[in-house]
């Protein structure tokens, strides 16, 4: 990422609190240097997309998803484009039943409402029944989060890297995923095997999630949805919001609306 803005992380020592929640706005190329901390920390972004860069993988959260980065782990905050985000941050004693391992978790309707509304209304010492009773509900609701190991995530396997950065640079390129296979000297078989065992999910699901982030920061800089659809590799529209709606919960027209604070 060129010219890249560091941001110093907010807490490094201690929290204001055995459970605490904050929310900030990331200009386009901002990233949090590689650091770890002994807290657990929920990452959800209100617009933009965030991403999380860890010692062997990249997290990636889109609308409806979020990023789980358990007590300990070294990481690395990085957005392309510019994000509000916000960060529930858990001691390692409020950490039980989440998931052991960095992950993305899919966010339901409940839980996206009361990052809303802690967004809107930002907490202060000491805090109040009110919101320790908040934060409760929000810690029980991402517990029991459907899990996903990353919704885009990546691989170094040679072949894969090639065939991905193609994908990724050419997000309109509709070209046959049987012939990309063919010109990289392999079968769609093999190749989504190869897939399935790296990524979790077979090569076109793969194609449809990096579509979906393309699209994302596309809607956001106001593209409008039919020429957003032409953009990453759709001839219709109606295609492109069945696909988009599909992967992340949302029409886009709900992610054009998510606007950042600045």
């Amino acid at each position: 990422m060129r010219n890249k803005k560091l941001i110093a992380p907010p807490f490094t020592r201690e929290l204001p609190g055995p459970a605490w929640f904050r929310v900030a706005d990331m200009p386009a190329g901002a990233t949090y240097p590689v650091h770890s901390h002994p807290w657990g920390e929920f990452v959800y972004s209100f617009s933009g997309v965030m991403e999380v860069r860890l010692e062997t993988d990249h997290l990636t959260a889109p609308a409806h998803y979020g990023i789980w980065l358990p007590p300990g782990v070294v990481h690395e905050g990085l957005n392309r484009y510019s994000a509000t985000h916000c960060s529930l941050y858990l001691m390692p004693e409020l950490c039980q039943g989440m998931p052991e391992a960095p992950c993305a978790l899919e966010v339901n309707s409940l839980t996206i409402a009361i990052l809303e509304h802690l967004r809107m209304h930002p907490l202060a010492l000491p805090l109040s029944q009110q919101n320790h009773r908040l934060l409760d509900v929000l810690r029980d609701q991402l517990r029991t989060a459907t899990r996903y190991k990353n919704f885009l995530p990546y691989s170094d396997d040679p072949l894969l890297t090639v065939i991905l950065e193609r994908l990724e640079k050419n997000p309109a390129d509709n070209i046959p995923l049987a012939k990309l296979a063919s010109l990289s000297g392999t079968t769609i078989r093999t190749l989504n095997r190869k897939c399935q065992e790296a990524l979790g999910m077979p090569l076109n699901e793969w194609r449809q999630r990096m579509r979906v982030v393309k699209a994302i920061h596309l809607l956001e800089k106001g593209g409008k949805v039919e020429n957003v659809a032409f953009e990453v590799g759709y001839s219709s529209a109606s295609s492109f919001i069945a696909m988009f709606q599909r992967q992340t919960g949302i029409t886009p027209g709900q992610a054009s609306s998510a606007q950042p604070l600045f």
